[in-house]
């Protein structure tokens, strides 16, 4: 197998992000409840879009980029974050997003403002209409340019989560669960490939906070960025589970997930969004409550961030 650290990387994280266990969740739910803080990775506000740009920016330098461009909705991380590590790298960014949910100035849209970010929002709701729009802006630029998608999610992206199960196994502690919110695919399916790889018997759950077929999205990820490793190592999508946890829409709050951000703010003082880690954090405890877990496991929860919507979304 070809080795993670053969990738050429840019250094933008702090790593490794501490894991800590919930004491208050724990006895609440009747399990082990622990967290993975990729919250505190570094750059900007953290999340876990750091370790995909890590690969992906180190990708468009070496491809001589100097204009990079990705999407998302109007508060989307991602695109922040991806502002963010830019300007760290001296690269022009452009953020071209769909015109869906909060555009004011507030949240992410803010951060953006204060890096002085060139934002431009395209009323679709399909992504090829975005990259056709990056390709016309970023011919009229005369710049070369790279293009990143949504949520950083292809295989190169999902490396970084890969990366991030390693360093979870170097960490020293045996996880029976993995959970995390899944949105774009490519943090699922680089946690459930670094799970085959790095952490064999522990099971790898997304919660769903969108509508697409992540089943489907998740396994050919998985595929692509073990094939970028040259492993054959066999896949299925027996290697991960899945839970709908969308509620009535993405970037809409749920009454679940608005629930699992008041518990874990009053119980531990630990702030998730209502977008994502809030409701991935609803489907840990429907788990609880379904009897999956027993006294005796050791449950993960990957914290992947959402800071600058919690000030956006409600």
């Amino acid at each position: 197998m070809k080795s993670l650290d053969s990738f050429p990387r840019v250094s933008l994280g702090v790593f490794p992000t501490p894991i800590q266990r919930l004491d208050n969740v724990s006895a609440l739910l009747g399990t082990n409840v622990y967290v993975k803080r990729d919250d505190l990775t570094g750059l900007g506000l953290g999340g876990n879009k750091t370790r995909k740009l890590e690969f992906l920016l180190a990708d468009a330098k070496a491809q001589g980029a100097q204009l990079v461009f990705t999407t998302g909705g109007a508060q989307s991380n991602h695109a922040m974050l991806t502002a963010a590590a830019s300007a760290r790298l001296g690269l022009k960014c452009i953020l071209v997003l769909k015109k869906r949910g909060v555009t004011d100035c507030v949240g992410n849209q803010l951060l953006e403002k204060l890096m002085g970010t060139d934002v431009r929002f395209v009323d679709t709701d399909d992504y090829a209409d975005i990259y056709e729009e990056m390709d016309r802006i970023g011919a009229e630029a005369g710049l070369p340019y790279y293009k990143i998608p949504c949520g950083g999610s292809n295989a190169l992206g999902s490396l970084g989560y890969v990366n991030c199960v390693r360093e979870i196994a170097a960490q020293g502690e045996h996880f029976d669960f993995l959970v995390c919110a899944e949105g774009s695919g490519g943090t699922m399916a680089g946690l459930a490939l670094g799970a085959k790889l790095f952490l064999p018997g522990t099971r790898v759950c997304g919660m769903m906070v969108d509508s697409d077929p992540f089943e489907r999205i998740t396994l050919e990820l998985m595929r692509e960025a073990a094939a970028l490793l040259e492993t054959e190592l066999p896949l299925s999508a027996a290697d991960f589970e899945l839970r709908d946890l969308c509620g009535p829409g993405y970037a809409i709050p749920s009454a679940e997930g608005n629930a699992a951000v008041s518990l874990l703010a009053a119980r531990e003082g630990l702030f998730l969004d209502p977008v994502y880690t809030g409701k991935a954090f609803a489907g840990l405890i429907q788990m609880a409550e379904e009897g999956r877990f027993r006294p005796e496991d050791k449950v993960l929860f990957l914290h992947s961030g959402g800071a600058g919507g919690l000030f956006a979304v409600s």
